[in-house]
């Protein structure tokens, strides 16, 4: 498959976090970046896998993520990560899909773009949370922003399906403790506003309805629905994390990106 890198991450209530960069055949050496989430029964339990890419469409990552997903499931319990990167390699999906990517690579400039404000309820590890907050902003090609104050907020900017990966693991990866010190994923996390990246609105706000009903978030978590579209047309480059001690400080911040008019719809939920 090309030449790796792995990176292994250990926590004793979580099991492993395996990451593996490579990549794949082709004329360009595609970059591919596989993140293994081992549950404490490993093996006897398939691990999480997240796949992402600078070069791989979404959907292409997508495809597979759940292509692996399936190999993963059909295997005997026992240990199969490097037995997973080995089977990806010989993939004639990935083979072709290798092709298809050196196309579409092409074109990502012109995807369309989603800024998101995503709310957190706490954040009491600090250089565990915000490290994966970082990682996973990397992997998903997701600059933005987390800003640490009296409310916690990420904004986000990508595309969409990147955004919906980054809210799963939120909920999916144990990313905090609790008030007694255990270790929790983050239930109470809130999708404040999600709209397109447009320098000028001619489209509606898009309906978040459909991800209410396929799981992507539970009706709680969407706080802002059916909002006309918001002009956001600045284009953020790199993941940045900031405290703020007052409102007026937070307000600044979205001044400075150009956000006033998405910040002013936001604000209602910031009151509750």
């Amino acid at each position: 498959m090309g030449e790796e890198e792995e990176e292994t991450k250990f926590s004793s209530q979580d099991g492993l976090l395996v990451q593996i960069n490579t990549t794949v055949p082709g004329e360009r050496g595609l970059n591919l970046s596989l993140l293994f989430h081992l549950h404490p029964q490993y093996p006897s339990c398939p691990p999480d896998i997240s796949v992402s890419s600078t070069a791989f469409s979404r959907n292409q990552c997508h495809s597979i993520r759940q292509r692996l997903l399936e190999r993963a499931a059909a295997l005997p319990p026992e240990p199969m990560v490097h037995q997973l990167v080995d089977w990806l390699q010989q993939s004639e999906e990935v083979t072709e899909g290798c092709r298809g990517a050196e196309e579409e690579v092409k074109d990502r400039g012109r995807e369309e773009r989603w800024t998101a404000v995503l709310s957190l309820d706490h954040i009491r590890s600090r250089s565990r949370y915000i490290g994966l907050l970082e990682r996973w902003s990397q992997q998903l090609q997701l600059p933005g922003r987390l800003l640490l104050g009296q409310s916690i907020l990420v904004i986000l900017q990508g595309a969409r399906a990147d955004i919906k990966e980054f809210c799963r693991l939120l909920k999916t990866v144990k990313v905090d403790v609790d008030s007694s010190g255990k270790k929790c994923k983050e239930r109470m996390m809130k999708v404040l506003i999600e709209t397109p990246s447009y320098s000028s609105c001619g489209h509606g706000y898009g309906s978040l309805d459909s991800d209410v009903a396929g799981g992507t978030y539970d009706a709680h978590t969407v706080v802002s629905q059916h909002l006309q579209c918001l002009c956001v047309s600045v284009r953020l480059q790199r993941f940045v994390v900031k405290e703020y001690q007052s409102s007026a400080e937070l307000t600044a911040v979205f001044q400075e990106l150009h956000m006033t008019e998405l910040y002013q719809q936001i604000l209602p939920s910031l009151s509750d």
